[in-house]
């Protein structure tokens, strides 16, 4: 049939529609990732921008300046940062693995104050209904 939708284009678009989802939910209490050497360095020259440039308040005009820098720099000069930066990857990994053992391990939400099962406070929630039908 000319002109007609076929039904193949329309399955193909209901079966997109079915495949998107929301993002999952992020734990908060996850550790953060570890910052690169470049945000290291960046920390610092912050400062020193902000000291030399008082009235500068243009965040685009101190991440120029310090992307220029650090393009600039040597890799002896990128040293100290680098080895910052190794530190916290460091120290970063050894939270992640005792995160996950507790996750692993744990399961449950630090949040859940009730020692009660969801079936135990269904259960309860039905016998306060039934005693208010009668």
């Amino acid at each position: 049939m000319k002109g007609g939708k076929s039904t193949g284009a329309q399955k193909k678009s209901d079966a997109k529609l079915a495949v998107k989802k929301g993002k999952a939910a992020k734990d908060p209490n996850k550790p953060k990732r570890p910052a690169s050497a470049f945000f290291v360095f960046m920390e610092e020259f912050r400062n020193q921008f902000k000291a030399e440039n008082p009235h500068n308040k243009s965040v685009a005009a101190v991440s120029k300046a310090g992307g220029e820098k650090w393009k600039a720099m040597s890799t002896s000069e990128k040293a100290p940062y680098v080895a910052k930066a190794e530190k916290r990857k460091a120290e970063y990994e050894k939270t992640m693995v005792a995160y996950n053992k507790k996750q692993a391990s744990g399961g449950k939400d630090e949040d859940d104050d009730s020692d009660k099962s969801k079936s135990e406070v269904n259960n309860e929630e039905d016998s306060d209904e039934e005693e208010d039908d009668d």
